[in-house]
């Protein structure tokens, strides 16, 4: 039986890879954050299994800025792969924040190596890196070659992160990946995130429960791709037999726009009654044409999007209206 550890567990990513990883038959061990509750509904299906939670699924409490509680956790679980996907993740709240989301995202990930280096049988590891270090990209679309050109806090620290991940993997020997993801969705997607926000707010509106929808730039374009499916090719880029960086994306742009539309057609609703811009909302810099090319992953761990932007849309109301209604 494998053993894994994964920071961020209870995220959208974590929680799809804690499921993937527990149907291979693997231990899994997750790092959280001491909090005021023990909600964690991302994960509440696995967390109240009494055959599952405890015995094959460990939570432990740390902080990506506490080096002795995360090396005291590697070195009592062991782990054969680690998985890193914790972070300040929002990119529009790097700006307001960019000091804690370098000292989480940037130097947390490279404490976190240093730990992995000191082992005497260092893990794989997993680096959950991001499109936005390529920002303003030179050319389109990106791929694994692209020179970073980030125009974010969250960006650079990511680009830092991933130039790391790189130094390490070539200075010292070791199993250390870098997936470069474009943007991944789900029914599990924070609410402080574009798509939820929307698929939530066209719900709340067929309900009567909301009015109007406030965003900001809906003509920005994403690389809008699948979760679940996302983690599996993390997973399978730790099953190589060299590690290296992949590109995960689905080569296709859409704007906030289109998923306005695609949600709230799910609804029989006209998006523009209900939508009202807001400046405020807007980026200080909003990358183009970030386009990833995921050739790579598709040559090398046999790995492609399967799910549409529509489809997705169609889950993620399908969710929000059973949430709301039940």
């Amino acid at each position: 039986m494998k053993t894994a550890l994964i920071t961020g567990i209870t995220g959208q990513d974590g929680s799809y890879l804690t499921e993937l990883l527990l149907e291979k038959g693997y231990m899994v061990h997750g790092i959280v954050r001491r909090s005021s509750t023990l909600d964690r509904p991302r994960l509440s299906q696995q967390y109240n299994d009494p055959d599952v939670y405890g015995k094959r699924l460990f939570l432990h409490y740390a902080d990506l800025s506490d080096s002795t509680s995360i090396r005291r956790i590697i070195q009592k679980t062991e782990p054969d792969e680690f998985y890193h996907l914790a972070g300040q993740s929002h990119v529009g709240l790097s700006f307001e924040i960019p000091e804690s989301t370098c000292e989480l995202t940037a130097i947390g990930t490279l404490r976190i190596m240093e730990i992995l280096r000191d082992q005497p049988k260092p893990p794989k590891f997993l680096h959950a890196s991001s499109r936005e270090i390529f920002g303003t990209p030179i050319v389109t679309p990106q791929n694994e070659e692209t020179a970073m050109n980030p125009n974010s806090p969250y960006g650079c620290a990511k680009a830092f992160a991933t130039q790391m991940v790189k130094v390490y993997r070539e200075a010292h020997g070791l199993f250390f990946c870098n997936a470069i993801c474009y943007n991944h969705e789900s029914p599990r997607r924070a609410e402080n995130f574009v798509t939820r926000k929307i698929t939530l707010a066209a719900v709340r509106i067929k309900l009567g429960m909301q009015s109007e929808l406030v965003l900001g730039n809906i003509d920005a374009e994403r690389d809008w791709g699948y979760a679940q499916e996302f983690v599996e090719a993390m997973w399978a880029m730790l099953q190589q037999d060299k590690p290296d960086d992949f590109v995960l994306a689905t080569g296709k742009t859409h704007s906030v726009r289109e998923f306005l539309g695609l949600a709230f057609e799910q609804l029989g609703l006209d998006w523009k009654k209900f939508y009202r811009l807001d400046p405020r909302f807007n980026r200080p810099a909003d990358p183009e044409r970030l386009l990833g090319d995921a050739s790579k992953a598709k040559r090398v761990l046999g790995w492609q999007h399967k799910t549409t932007l529509a489809d997705l849309a169609k889950l993620m109301i399908e969710n929000d209206m059973q949430q709301l209604t039940d």
